[in-house]
């Protein structure tokens, strides 16, 4: 028909981490900012934590706002899909992915995204936290950008 506009199916994403505090946050607010029209994101983790406070204050110094952001877990319905259902699913941390990979109701391609977490931050004052912070907020919003840019190429990359 005339006039109507056919809307593009979006990829359904989940990043996971264990609490759900720190670079699935990044890549959720990440993959919102760069290719909203393209990914429906979501962000959780078997636990659910207050986002890292630190990193908020250096993504917003950065000129990122990632305030809103809010932790989830498995179960938090208010801000994951009802069905369950995602085309892909990031683990991203190890220990996660070898816990949960296997064991999950969800019925999307999983895969590893390995990022620097928190935990091996080597900081010694706040200078060097900051950078550590501002480091790692790089390093995922530069994986997002190049492997989310093209949604058939992210499935291609499953691992599990």
């Amino acid at each position: 028909m005339f006039g109507r506009k056919q809307s593009k199916v979006k990829t359904r994403i989940l990043f996971v981490e264990a609490k759900n505090d720190f670079a699935s946050q990044m890549a959720e607010y990440f993959t919102r900012q760069l290719y909203d029209g393209m990914y429906d994101a979501y962000s959780a983790g078997p636990e659910k934590d207050i986002v890292d406070c630190d990193m908020i204050t250096a993504m917003y110094e950065s000129g990122e706002d990632i305030r809103r952001q809010i932790s989830k877990d498995f179960k938090d319905r208010d801000f994951l899909r009802e069905d369950e259902e995602y085309d892909v699913v990031v683990y991203m941390d190890r220990p996660t992915f070898e816990e949960w990979s296997g064991r999950t109701p969800w019925k999307g391609k999983q895969m590893l995204a390995v990022v620097k977490q928190r935990s091996e931050f080597t900081a010694t004052d706040d200078a060097e936290l900051f950078d550590e912070y501002v480091a790692c907020m790089n390093e995922v919003k530069a994986w997002v950008e190049e492997n989310l840019a093209d949604p058939e190429k992210l499935k291609s990359m499953v691992t599990a």
